[in-house]
C-alpha cells in the first residue's frame, strides 16, 4: 500500500499549516533580499572610505552625501572643551572616546572624535603628550549626528556631567559653548579620527569601521528549515492518521 493511500489531509490542520508555510517561505526570501541590500550597503560604505579626502567646504555642502567619506582638516584643538563619549570598548577593554572641538583656520569649529582611551586616562593631566598644541592637520571620517537615538536601551546624555552616550552634535556644541557654523552645517556632522597615532599613544583613533552585522543568510536558512519541518510534521501527522488500524488477532481457545 503506497504512502499516498495513507495520506488523508484534514481541514483545520491544513487551514493553519498552509498560510504558516507560505509565511515562512516569504520570510526566508525576504531575508535573502535583505542580505543583498546589506552587502551592497557595506560595499558602498567601504568604497566611500577609500576615496580621496574632501575639504571642509565639501562636507558642509551636503553632510549626508559625505557620510563615511574621508576629510582633511587644519586647525587648532580646543582641549579645554573636550567632551567624553562613554561606554566605548577596544579589544574588550572598557573606556571612553575623546571628542575635541577643532577650530579651523577659517574660525569655524567642528567636533573631532580623536579616539579611545582607557578609563584611567580620563583626566587630561594623565595624557599630556596627547594634548597636541598649535596648528595641526588631521584626517578622519565624516559621521552624522546621532541626535534622537536615545531609547529604552540607550540612556540619555547628561551634558551637565559631561557624560555622553550618543553623538548629539548640536547639544554637544551648545554645551561646549561653541558658536553655530551655519555655512558648514556643523550641527549635523562630526569627524572620527583615522588611525594615525597620537603622541603618547592616546587617544587611539581609527575607531570607525564598516563592520555592519550581516546575519541575513542564517535567518533565511532558519526560515526555510522551519518551513521544511512544518511540511514534515504535516505529512507525518496525516500519514499516521490515514493508516488503517490492524484488526485484532482472535485468541485461540
Amino acid at each position: 500500500m503506497s504512502i499516498m493511500r495513507h495520506f488523508k489531509p484534514s481541514f483545520w490542520p491544513t487551514v493553519f499549516s498552509v498560510p504558516a508555510f507560505l509565511m515562512m517561505l516569504g520570510l526566508g526570501a525576504w531575508q535573502l533580499q535583505r542580505m543583498e541590500w546589506k552587502n551592497d550597503l557595506i560595499a558602498r560604505l567601504q568604497s566611500r572610505m577609500t576615496m580621496a579626502p574632501l575639504d571642509v567646504a565639501g562636507v558642509g555642502a551636503d553632510p549626508k552625501a559625505a557620510e563615511y567619506r574621508k576629510v582633511r582638516l587644519t586647525g587648532t584643538f580646543l582641549h579645554d572643551k573636550e567632551l567624553h563619549l562613554l561606554a566605548r570598548s577596544l579589544n574588550r577593554n572598557v573606556g571612553l572616546q575623546i571628542v575635541t572641538p577643532l577650530r579651523l583656520e577659517s574660525g569655524e569649529i567642528v567636533l573631532f572624535n580623536r579616539g579611545w582611551i582607557p578609563e584611567r586616562l580620563k583626566d587630561p593631566a594623565r595624557r599630556v603628550a596627547g594634548q597636541v598644541p598649535g596648528v595641526v592637520t588631521v584626517e578622519g571620517v565624516v559621521r552624522l549626528s546621532e541626535a534622537g537615538l536615545q531609547n529604552w536601551f540607550v540612556p540619555e546624555n547628561k551634558p551637565e556631567r559631561n557624560v555622553w552616550l550618543t553623538m548629539d552634535v548640536a547639544t554637544m556644541r551648545r554645551t561646549a559653548g561653541l558658536a553655530e557654523a551655519p555655512a558648514l552645517k556643523a550641527d549635523a556632522w562630526f569627524v572620527a579620527a583615522d588611525a594615525a597615532p597620537n603622541p603618547g599613544g592616546f587617544p587611539i583613533g581609527g575607531q570607525t569601521r564598516v563592520n555592519l552585522p550581516n546575519d541575513h543568510l542564517q535567518y533565511s536558512i532558519t526560515w526555510f528549515l522551519l518551513a521544511l519541518s512544518l511540511v514534515g510534521v504535516y505529512v507525518a501527522y496525516h500519514w499516521r492518521r490515514g493508516r488503517p488500524t490492524p484488526s485484532p488477532v482472535p485468541e485461540r481457545g
